[in-house]
């Protein structure tokens, strides 16, 4: 398909993608502004291109009587024409088609839409395998599902050895959400961890992956019985600008070198195909742009709309700054945290007045009179061996009845950030650390998340802490919180835990552990390692009894060359009995807290929900694993979580079958969300799905999470250390909400750095091969996970040297059969039929376009691949 951009000509200016242009004498107009034209012939006002937004007035109260339904815009990245919203119901989304309909707003805005006649929904053929009815899902399941207590770090240990392994940076301490984090594309179309950050060729080339659609009949078709309809509506008012009109790309010279518009402006063309073309003023170009534009060719730039009229099919913006070369690791960073609103600037002189002056801090003695001194008891981190904000800490003290005094000890933040300060303004602005692949953007200054607040070991600090009785099946049999002193007696990594935890009566040479304090032993610690291994087994057994779910998904982690930061290599991360074992405390804790905070204040508690899977997805799910016969129960977490490690056959693609399965079962998973206690009135409400509990919070990560501090001075006010928080419910709700956006923000700027990453590896040490298993199929292409790196791709039948393809269901089975051309005259040609869990060997090469990188099928019968057991670091080159 042609570049888009050379289409330009072929269209009046100022049309966009996915708009067709009504041709006047000088196109769609002569200016981006409301100015009248010029020609005389259509003097008077420019035609309108969009409707005039409804008022605040016939919008809320069409909210009310049900005529209108508001939700979060979601554009597909690889159609832009198509968005949709969640339907209130669960059912299929309501579909918006194209530019005009969508009215202005952009991925991720509020929208409030009113349903088109019914003779206006799309219609969707049963038959019809390449198209999408759910649009492009981006996936975003609860942290709790995936776990990951792959908390924060990054290449904070940057010069300490010469290549550093940045362990997936998924922040995520407790893995609430059932799930991992996911750089992941489901089967029915969520965004692509390929960055093809600048490719606008082939507009479907990496459209999201989508089921057959005969799956997603709607339920109640008054067409003909063959088809079945999607209610369409269209924008009439955007409540909440969520995106950040901000976007990178590339500028252009206005192809009409005669217009007016020509020396006036520049047409900016975003590399995210979801936001419009823009016109810049030329006087925020370089000034040898008209004269050299070519030089810019590869230049980088941001640009944030400051307008979009009515009459105007482009966006009018400012450009921001010129971020440098695409492709490089440092712009391509910058590009995508202004994109999705990080703030990454330095912190204000005003914000570090807030911080204590006269260093180093001590602790105030009259906190030693407030506090419960826990100093000289054995307590220790565990962290990825880089981790610098350390939150968290762990104790274990047998007693002399069998049982054991188990503490968590979380980071006292709330006592360096004063209520209403201006510190504690920016760290609810910010409300969560943001982990690329080689750096973090913090929450809070660095002087606090990486000295005065971590608990570093051998030094006093202030915690807040949850001590428990536990029998050492797990049982609690009394609780205690409070403000605690700790000093930690040594900083383990998971790698050392993991070692105690797997050698139970062999003393760890002292060379092999990191410096403990003299008091204690590593006798001592590695006893306390086992014990709580011991009983987070008994917890977790238990909560898997009780019908949790967890979707364990691949996270890659890199390998970077300290010199150049380029990544040499990377591997999947493996999620390990010591990671499981902090997790397992750190849900307790988070329980705990939920429980205590909302017995004590009911109204105003602040709680983490996790809503049930969606409806209609999971319904096409459950048909799609009936008509593949996978004996999937899907009535309930626990159910689910069942089937889930039930595996598929005993050979040693059970592994394989199991991913796939899990990716497919993540789509139609919720984003779990903090909210205030006061503001939901029906507490059924409340519950966790994932973890199949009532009551959640989030509380041991306060040096990265804002939603941890606000709880802390909740859970201190109900301890009687102080007032409760001064918000209303309503203003809570809003700060949840607001932690919300922020942390979705950060996930998907987490994937977008993997995805960078990723793909400049591929450029680098390319081509990759690789087994990998297909998850779905479409007429002319399939999807497939690429089992090596954990990523999703699409494999296009046009790309292969196929002598033809054809596309069959099978039963109500996808089936696409590839003829190869015979590799030399006279050999015959090879025949391979590809299906939902076929195995296929692929390779990851990288294309022209900066950091696009494509799959393509190797030839079946060339020389076989390493096995899928071979977890190897991919450590450069192709592999053997």
């Amino acid at each position: 398909m042609s570049h888009p951009d050379c289409r330009l000509n072929l269209r009046p200016l100022g049309t966009p993608r996915g708009v067709s242009s009504v041709v006047g004498p000088h196109g769609v107009g002569a200016s981006p502004g409301d100015k009248k034209s010029k020609n005389k012939s259509i003097r008077g006002k420019k035609k309108s291109i969009f409707e005039t937004y409804m008022s605040k007035e016939d919008v809320s109260d069409g909210l009310k009587r049900g005529t209108l339904i508001q939700g979060v815009l979601r554009i597909n990245p690889k159609k832009f024409h198509e968005a949709f919203i969640p339907s209130p119901d669960g059912d299929r989304d309501i579909f918006i088609d194209g530019v005009v309909a969508r009215n202005r707003a952009l991925n991720g805005d509020l929208v409030v839409v009113k349903l088109l006649p019914e003779e206006q929904w799309k219609v969707i053929k049963p038959e019809s395998n390449d198209k999408e009815t759910e649009g492009a899902y981006e996936l975003d399941l609860p942290e709790e599902l995936c776990g990951s207590h792959l908390p924060q770090q990054s290449v904070k240990g940057y010069g300490d050895s010469p290549d550093v392994i940045i362990e997936a940076q998924f922040d995520d301490s407790d893995s609430e959400d059932g799930h991992g984090n996911t750089q992941n594309v489901l089967v029915d179309g969520v965004k692509k961890l390929s960055v093809c950050v600048h490719d606008k060729g082939k507009e479907d080339a990496d459209a999201p992956v989508t089921k057959d659609e005969s799956t997603s009949m709607s339920q109640d078709s008054r067409a003909l019985p063959e088809k079945s309809l999607q209610r369409s509506a269209k924008v009439v008012y955007i409540l909440e600008k969520k995106h950040s009109r901000a976007a990178t790309g590339f500028l252009k010279l206005l192809a009409d070198k005669n217009s007016e518009l020509f020396r006036k402006y520049a047409l900016f063309s975003p590399s995210d195909h979801r936001v419009p073309r823009i016109y810049v003023p030329l006087k925020d170009c370089p000034q040898d742009f008209v004269t050299r534009p070519k030089d810019y060719t590869n230049t980088l730039f941001i640009c944030r709309i400051v307008d979009w009229k009515e009459d105007s099919n482009f966006a009018l913006g400012q450009l921001a700054k010129s971020l440098g070369q695409a492709g490089e690791i440092e712009p391509e960073t910058e590009g995508i945290l202004t994109e999705y609103g990080v703030d990454f600037s330095d912190f204000s002189s005003e914000v570090l007045d807030c911080l204590p002056q006269g260093l180093p801090w001590t602790i105030p003695p009259e906190e030693f009179s407030k506090r419960r001194d826990l100093r000289k008891d054995c307590i220790f981190t565990i962290d990825p061996s880089t981790a610098r904000d350390l939150d968290d800490a762990l104790s274990c003290k047998p007693l002399a009845d069998g049982n054991f005094e188990v503490g968590v000890h979380i980071a006292d933040v709330s006592y360096f950030v004063p209520e209403g300060s201006p510190l504690d303004k920016v760290a609810a602005e910010r409300a969560t650390s943001v982990y690329l692949v080689q750096k973090v953007i913090p929450m809070l200054p660095r002087l606090l998340c990486e000295e005065l607040c971590s608990l570093h070991p051998l030094t006093d600090k202030l915690t807040f802490s949850v001590i428990w009785t536990l029998t050492p099946e797990g049982k609690i049999l009394g609780e205690w919180f409070g403000r605690t002193i700790i000093r930690s007696c040594t900083k383990l990594s998971y790698e050392h835990a993991q070692s105690m935890i797997e050698s139970p009566t062999e003393k760890i040479p002292e060379k092999e552990l990191p410096p403990i304090s003299p008091e204690h032993t590593s006798e001592e610690v590695h006893q306390a390692v086992l014990n709580l291994h011991g009983i987070a087994k008994e917890l977790r057994k238990q909560r898997f009894v009780d019908g949790a779910l967890r979707l364990d998904q691949l996270k890659l982690a890199f390998t970077l060359d300290h010199e150049t930061g380029l990544p040499q290599g990377c591997h999947i991360y493996e999620y390990r009995d010591s990671n499981k074992l902090v997790e397992e405390f750190m849900l307790l804790a988070n329980m705990a807290v939920a429980h205590k905070t909302h017995r004590t204040f009911p109204e105003h508690a602040l709680l983490r929900r996790h809503p049930p899977p969606q409806t209609k997805m999971l319904n096409d799910l459950v048909e799609f694993c009936e008509q593949m016969g996978l004996p999937m129960d899907f009535s309930s977490a626990g159910a689910l979580n069942e089937s889930l490690t039930k595996t598929f056959g005993d050979d040693q693609y059970s592994l394989a079958r199991k991913e796939v399965l899990t990716n497919m079962c993540s789509r139609p998973m919720q984003m779990a969300l903090y909210f205030c206690s006061g503001v939901l009135q029906d507490q059924t409400q409340f519950r966790h799905y994932a973890l199949n509990v009532p009551l959640y919070t989030h509380f041991t990560s306060p040096i990265r999470r804002f939603a941890d501090v606000l709880v802390h001075r909740l859970l201190a006010a109900a301890l009687g250390y102080g007032e409760l928080p001064d918000l209303e419910s309503e203003a809570l709700q809003k700060q949840a909400d607001h932690c919300n956006d922020r942390r979705m923000a950060s996930k998907r700027v987490q994937e977008l750095s993997t995805g960078l990453f990723f793909a400049i590896l591929v450029k680098e040490s390319g081509p990759l091969e690789s087994e990998a298993m297909v998850l779905g199929v479409l007429n002319q292409a399939f999807d497939v996970l690429v089992l090596r790196y954990g990523v999703q791709k699409r494999v296009y039948c046009n790309a292969l040297p196929l002598r033809s393809h054809h596309f069959q269901k099978v039963g109500k089975k996808p089936e696409l059969t590839l003829v190869w051309e015979p590799e030399a005259e006279g050999q015959e040609q090879v025949q391979q039929v590809v299906t939902i869990f076929s195995l296929v060997e692929v390779v990851l090469q990288a294309e022209t376009t900066a950091l696009k990188y494509s799959a393509i099928l190797k030839r079946p019968g060339t020389e076989s691949l390493l096995g899928l057991q071979d977890k190897e670091p991919a450590a450069g080159g192709p592999q053997a």
